[in-house]
């Protein structure tokens, strides 16, 4: 297993030598971090249909920014009455009538987010908030409208969240909202990073939630024949380590995409290989650090930290509203939905069909015979069946008690 290192390129240093014998192979239990957080937190990289009401509680972390219990899901639920909740990863909405039909939209899956007027059933010709996403190389489109006339909450919340911009002035009898840290501004909390531009003039950047806790000089990333002379900085939400004589050879890794943190043999002496997770690119990066009460030291903190990390992650979102308003957006108590027939399983409904983002948008595909209907239909994209369209709730769904999810 080859080492690699800040810029992303693979090392011999640490593979099998004669010198050192093979390098032994990666096992669950050597990891020092098991189950890998980064690739367990979903909730701000996909879009998700008809999930499980338990996929709608809030992750550790997670926090409530926004709901609002009447805002309609015009592009797939034209007519129904919705709630809409807007979390520091993630949009939610779902049907007050019937919380199976939901909806998931995580952050990082938004491309764009703009207002467009639409006509609705219950408002008519009325503004609304359009969201633009992809997951999974298909684009999907959302329309939520709000049923409350002249509130665009739900419009302001979402905008502030996902991108910086100015504070957004109040409306008539609404203070003015302000937001500090949107998604799209504090990636690095979230995200592993190659030659950033993380220091200036020797001194890390330290994030606005970013405590320094400890500075380690002369460790040597062994990236090369020869390793590379740095220093560590450890915080409480990420690891960096830079090149003395090149500060922009870095590397930021978070506690959050942090697979596993071991001390291995190499070919250099015992050396500290730290591990991301699979959605951070599955980097192995190897440290020597002297002398070895140092080394142990630093694996036994980092391992504390992460620990600390993983019971309640910071992911850098932050959000404040103006003081009155802020109380509204505290959670109410929800009451049991007798209607309720169970959670649905993680099978994705083909009830999504309605949210593609068709780029062929005001033009109809060739119409078809179909012998089931008798009728000439327009051509089923690829990988949809007719009876699928019909379908909200998957075939294999089972049954069991449900209730509407609280937040």
């Amino acid at each position: 297993m080859a080492i690699i290192s800040a810029a992303g390129v693979a090392s011999s240093s640490l593979r099998t030598t004669s010198s050192t014998g093979p390098v032994p192979s990666h096992s669950h239990q050597d990891d020092k971090f098991a189950p890998r957080m980064g690739d367990n937190v979903w909730e701000d990289k996909e879009v998700r249909f008809d999930v499980p009401l338990s996929q709608l509680k809030l992750r550790a972390g997670e926090k409530l920014i926004d709901r609002l219990d009447a805002v309609e899901d015009t592009k797939g639920n034209d007519g129904v009455r919705g709630r809409l909740v807007v979390t520091n990863l993630r949009v939610m909405w779902h049907s007050l009538t019937s919380p199976r039909i939901n909806l998931s939209i995580g952050f990082n899956c938004v491309l764009n987010v703009t207002t467009r007027n639409v006509n609705t059933k219950q408002r008519g010709m009325t503004e609304a908030l359009y969201l633009l996403t992809k997951w999974n190389s298909s684009r999907f489109e959302f329309i939520f409208t709000n049923l409350v006339p002249g509130n665009r909450r739900h419009c302001t919340s979402v905008m502030g969240v996902h991108k910086v911009v100015a504070p957004l002035g109040g409306h008539p009898g609404q203070p003015p909202v302000f937001h500090r840290r949107a998604y799209g501004s504090s990636r690095l909390y979230r995200e592993l990073r190659l030659r950033g531009a993380l220091l200036q003039e020797g001194r890390l950047r330290v994030l606005p939630l970013e405590q320094v806790y400890r500075t380690v000089h002369g460790v040597w990333n062994l990236s090369s024949e020869q390793g590379n002379l740095g220093t560590f900085i450890i915080t409480n939400v990420r690891l960096v380590w830079f090149a003395e004589m090149n500060e922009s050879f870095n590397i930021s890794l978070p506690y959050l995409q942090m697979g596993s943190v071991r001390i291995r043999e190499s070919r250099f002496g015992r050396a500290l290989v730290v591990e991301s997770g699979e959605r951070a690119g599955g980097y192995v990066l190897g440290f020597r650090i002297d002398p070895p009460e140092q080394l142990q030291a630093v694996h036994k903190e980092l391992a504390a930290l992460h620990q600390v990390y993983g019971s309640c992650p910071i992911f850098g979102v932050e959000y404040s509203w103006g003081e009155q308003a802020s109380s509204s957006v505290e959670p109410a108590p929800v009451t049991e939905d007798p209607e309720e027939i169970g959670e649905l399983n993680n099978d994705m409904s083909n009830a999504f069909v309605a949210y593609f983002a068709d780029g062929r948008a005001g033009s109809d595909r060739e119409p078809v015979y179909n012998a089931e209907l008798g009728l000439a239909v327009e051509r089923l994209k690829e990988g949809f069946s007719l009876q699928g369209l019909w379908e909200v709730i998957p075939a294999t769904s089972g049954t069991g008690a449900g209730s509407t999810p609280a937040y």
